[in-house]
C-alpha cells in the first residue's frame, strides 16, 4: 500500500519541525514538502498533489483562509493556529480537526486519525467540512484590507484601497482596480458586509463602488443617473443606491 502524501504550510520553521517529529509515530504518512507562505503551497499543492495538508492561519502573503480560497478540491486539511477564536470555533463544527498551538502528541494523534478516516472514506464526520468552512468564513463579521485572487498561474493581491469597482458577473464578480480586472468567484453580499463601509458603497445590485473614485453623479433619463469614476467607468445606479448616494455626497 504506498504511503499516504503530507504537505506541511506554516510560516514558523519551530512548527513545522513539531509536526515532523510528530509525524514520524506514523508510518503510512510521508512527508512530501513543506511551505512557509502561501504562494509556496499553491505551487506545491500543485505538483505535490498531497493528500492531508497542515495549513497554518496567520501568515505572510496570503493566509490560510485565502490559500483555502483558491483552492478548487483541496484534500483533508487540519489547521493549526494560535489565534482567532471563531476560527476555532468554525474549525470544531466544520473542519476535519484543527490544532491549537501548542498542541500534544496525543492531540496531534487524534487529528490525524481523524483525518485518515475521511481519506479511507470511513466514519460519520461532518460532510464537505471545506465548503463549510469557507460559508462561515464568509458570514464571519469583519472588514478586510485585501482580495486574493487568481489569474491564470499567478496569484494577485489587491489592496482594497486600490479597487475602483465591484460588478456581479453570474456566480463570479470582477474586481476592477488599478491592479486590472480581475474574477473572485466570491458573492456581492460578502463584499457588501466585508468591504469598509466608509470607504465603498453599492449603488445597484450589479455594483460597489470606492467612494473616493466617485468624479459625479449625472442624471440619465427618468429615475436613473450614472455614476462617473476616476478611472472613466460609468455605472448605472439603482433608485436605492441614489438614494444612498445622496444620503452621503
Amino acid at each position: 500500500m504506498s504511503k499516504i502524501k503530507v504537505l506541511i504550510i506554516d510560516d514558523e520553521p519551530p512548527a513545522r519541525d513539531l509536526v515532523k517529529h510528530y509525524l514520524k509515530d506514523f508510518p503510512a504518512l510521508e512527508i512530501a514538502g513543506e511551505c512557509e507562505n502561501g504562494f509556496e503551497a499553491l505551487k506545491a499543492i500543485q505538483e505535490l498533489k498531497p493528500q492531508l495538508i497542515f495549513l497554518d492561519i496567520q501568515m505572510p502573503k496570503i493566509n490560510g483562509f485565502e490559500l483555502l480560497e483558491l483552492l478548487t478540491d483541496p484534500p483533508p486539511i487540519i489547521f493549526t493556529t494560535a489565534y482567532d477564536e471563531f476560527a476555532i470555533r468554525a474549525f470544531e463544527m466544520n473542519a476535519v480537526d484543527y490544532l491549537l498551538k501548542p498542541f500534544s502528541a496525543s492531540r496531534f494523534r487524534q487529528a490525524v486519525e481523524r483525518a485518515l478516516l475521511r481519506i479511507e472514506d470511513k466514519g460519520d464526520l461532518t460532510p464537505k467540512p471545506v465548503a463549510d468552512l469557507k460559508r462561515q468564513f464568509e458570514e464571519t463579521p469583519g472588514e478586510i484590507d485585501r482580495v486574493v485572487a487568481r489569474l491564470g498561474s499567478r496569484i494577485v493581491v489587491i489592496p482594497v484601497d486600490t479597487i475602483y469597482y465591484i460588478e456581479a458577473q453570474d456566480d463570479y464578480v470582477m474586481i476592477c482596480s488599478s491592479l486590472g480586472n480581475h474574477l473572485k468567484e466570491k458573492t456581492m453580499k460578502y463584499f457588501e458586509s466585508h468591504l469598509p463601509r466608509n470607504g465603498f458603497i453599492r449603488i445597484h445590485r450589479s455594483h460597489i463602488v470606492n467612494i473616493s473614485q466617485i468624479v459625479s453623479v449625472d442624471l440619465y433619463g427618468k429615475d436613473t443617473h450614472l455614476v462617473v469614476l476616476k478611472s472613466g467607468a460609468r455605472l448605472k445606479a439603482s433608485a436605492e443606491g441614489y438614494k444612498r448616494l445622496r444620503e452621503l455626497l
